[in-house]
């Protein structure tokens, strides 16, 4: 007998997301099918290896004006470097995090490149693979569809 799929669910082009390990509330996200993975904005990216020879990255999340920027750098024990083409075709190397972000109140694992978006408009970038993973479509037309949802329930 075939397992019964969960019904694909339906999100703006843009969203208000969580990122619960990493204790950010409500970031607002682009949701782009022309992605493949999903990006997230940092800055002061660097790797430090401790007198153990274990490598770890550390990076600054957000920028000062999002509510839960506080400055603190962030370290990452598990990460990789890929090759990730961006909006221009430029294809740059750029470190790959796994980290949980939470849309219709559930948590979906999956990995973001990590580069400075300062000059985008939005910090964090959703692609398909997120897309696929949680089954999601994308109605252009409306936005916050996960968020509202929530506020819904959760009053």
């Amino acid at each position: 007998m075939k397992k019964q799929r969960e019904p694909k669910r339906t999100v703006g082009r843009r969203e208000l997301v969580d990122f619960p390990e990493l204790q950010f509330w409500g970031v607002e996200a682009k949701v782009d099918t022309g992605a493949f993975t999903g990006a997230l904005h940092c800055s002061n990216i660097h790797e430090e290896t401790d007198e153990h020879g274990v490598t770890r990255l550390h990076v600054q999340l957000l920028d000062p004006s999002h509510p839960d920027f506080d400055g603190s750098p962030m370290t990452f024990d598990t990460f990789g470097m890929r090759d990730i083409r961006s909006s221009n075709g430029e294809v740059q190397q750029r470190y790959v995090i796994e980290a949980v972000i939470r849309l219709f109140g559930q948590d979906f694992t999956t990995e973001f490149s990590l580069s400075d978006r300062s000059d985008m408009k939005y910090p964090v970038l959703v692609g398909r693979v997120l897309l696929r993973q949680a089954r999601l479509v994308v109605d252009v037309a409306r936005r916050n569809v996960s968020y509202k949802l929530q506020r819904t329930l959760d009053s």
